[in-house]
């Protein structure tokens, strides 16, 4: 995905689409580099117009984006009682070992 986030920062900032543009964003960001992954990218946005397929993306239904977000709260939700937990016994724990050490 950072590939792609790096295509777009350099569309956005009206850089070429290169690949040595794209390994110095990746660099700066402090992503360790894939040349087969920057060459398979560049050689798909050859000929791509991205303001289209951008805007294209923009009037795609926000429904079907929202539908997996709504299936990740009740697993966020249960991630944080998991967390809840652990801390609680953490604490515990360190009340008994007050008490003995």
């Amino acid at each position: 995905m950072e590939y792609i986030y790096a295509a777009l920062l350099l569309h956005k900032a009206g850089k070429g689409i290169k690949e040595e543009n794209l390994k110095a964003v990746l660099t700066a960001a402090g992503i360790a580099v894939d040349e087969s992954r920057v060459k398979a990218l560049v050689a798909a946005l050859d000929g791509v117009d991205i303001e289209d397929a951008i805007s294209k993306a923009a009037a795609a239904p926000v429904a079907v984006a929202a539908a997996p977000a709504a299936a990740a709260a009740p697993a966020a939700a249960a991630e944080e009682e998991v967390e809840d937990k652990k801390e609680e016994e953490e604490s515990g724990m360190a009340g008994l070992g007050a008490l003995f050490g």
